[in-house]
């Protein structure tokens, strides 16, 4: 493609770049980078010079503009829609693959026609510790989408909403917002809403004070107070009981609480965010959680994709896990193997592909792992795991992602390996299903 020399910016557009302190560069319509601040030309001291180049080559290394590789371009956006636009991209550096937030913004001549996009890249400051690389890496445009929405609400104190189904990675997601805003040197305290009872939820939430019920030997700081002026991450909040939801209600409301057994009101600094994988809707239909408070919850939902639905991050994801479930081994996944794990749908998300590689790595004798040491139902297309094909609107409640009756005795029957590796693929616990084969069987 033949490109017109682009006209020589104006000196104070220039001087204006030189000012800013994060990274910036100057492009045409042509995606050539014109000129960049000394931030950004510090970032790749010693390497190719960047002027002149394409911010696609420079940036990711294509041949072609973002669009064209399969990623959404921010200049394309900018250009149909006038405005300054935000993504975020797995951008290649002289420090290797970092998620960087882009924002763009149009600058326009004297005739309103636009000219020259002004460039902002903000590093995402997620750190890539063991937890991180459980599950919180990737290129797919899902996974780049849902970062998006991360950058784009972490610096404020939104109250944020994560869904989808088990395994996705909520969690690391809620501790990649805490990580990413004001709050990220203060406490994240993360609460399993599923694992409480009634009374030791709102005890371990609120605290209690001394001879507040039975056993109430001492003063009790709750989880509210814990993450003063940090995080506070709510999971599984669809088992949140309905007289604690109230009390919950209140909380996000007022920003006040009081502890169990107490009359004097205290205030809370914390931001909240809380996670499910049920259907929180049909949930306030059946009655079984308040309308009022689902709303405060959903003020800026995050759908985590499911593993199946960002195929290609799947290759990126066992490379980058195997070597932490590998006991210090040097193993390499076989080119047959890895091609037999992107087919592969992965029901229980990357909470399934990690224990998969886990077993891998007990069944291997050599330095690579290869299809004989996969289950049936990935290595050999035997009996494949209940798929849920296609995206949904949003998560299903944990019992529709059970399987019928009909499902399980069909998937029962053609599998070959342990009643264990069978409860993990059908989704239940062993003791569950159990007592489903028993009372089939008698049925």
């Amino acid at each position: 493609m033949i490109t017109t020399p682009s006209p020589q910016p104006p000196a104070e557009l220039i001087s204006f770049l030189e000012s800013l302190i994060e990274p910036h560069i100057l492009c045409d319509r042509d995606y050539r980078i014109i000129a960049a601040n000394e931030s950004y030309r510090a970032k790749w001291e010693g390497q190719r010079k960047i002027i002149g180049r394409t911010c696609y080559e420079v940036s990711h290394q294509y041949k072609v503009p973002c669009d064209q590789a399969g990623e959404s371009c921010p200049l394309l956006l900018s250009l149909r829609s006038g405005q300054r636009e935000r993504v975020v991209h797995l951008h290649h550096t002289p420090h290797g693959e970092r998620l960087e937030s882009i924002e763009l913004s149009p600058i326009r001549n004297a005739a309103g026609e636009v000219v020259y996009f002004i460039e902002k890249i903000d590093p995402l400051s997620v750190p890539r510790s063991d937890e991180h690389a459980r599950g919180l890496i990737g290129r797919s445009p899902a996974f780049l989408t849902m970062m998006g929405l991360v950058a784009r609400v972490a610096p404020s104190d939104a109250v944020v909403m994560l869904q989808g189904e088990s395994g996705t990675g909520k969690e690391l997601v809620a501790g990649a917002v805490h990580q990413l805003s004001r709050r990220a040197q203060r406490p994240f305290i993360a609460v399993d809403c599923s694992g409480l009872t009634e009374t030791l939820f709102e005890s371990e939430i609120f605290g209690h004070e001394r001879g507040a019920f039975t056993g109430a030997v001492a003063r009790k700081i709750g989880l509210i107070e814990a993450a003063a002026a940090g995080t506070l991450f709510l999971d599984e909040v669809g088992d949140i009981p309905l007289s604690i939801q109230v009390k919950l209600l209140r909380l996000l409301e007022t920003g006040t609480f009081r502890r169990v057994g107490s009359t004097e009101l205290r205030k809370a600094d914390i931001r909240v965010i809380s996670a499910t994988h049920r259907s929180l809707t049909e949930m306030v239909a059946a009655g079984s959680f308040r309308e009022d408070l689902y709303y405060r919850l959903n003020v800026f939902p995050i759908f985590l994709p499911a593993l199946r639905e960002r195929r290609e991050d799947i290759a990126l994801l066992a490379e980058e896990l195997l070597p932490r479930v590998s006991g210090g081994r040097s193993l390499r996944l076989s080119p047959e193997a890895i091609r037999c794990l992107a087919d592969y749908d992965f029901p229980g998300n990357v909470r399934e592909l990690r224990n998969l590689l886990e077993r891998a790595c007990l069944l291997s004798d050599s330095d690579e792992i290869d299809l004989r040491h996969l289950p049936a139902s990935v290595a050999g297309g035997e009996q494949r795991p209940l798929a849920r094909k296609g995206r949904q609107s949003g998560p299903k409640s944990g019992p529709e992602l059970k399987p019928s009756d009909t499902q399980l005795l069909d998937l029962a029957a053609g599998f070959h390996g342990s009643r264990k590796e069978l409860a993990r693929h059908a989704g239940l616990s062993e003791r569950t299903l159990y007592r489903r084969l028993k009372a089939l069987a008698g049925a």
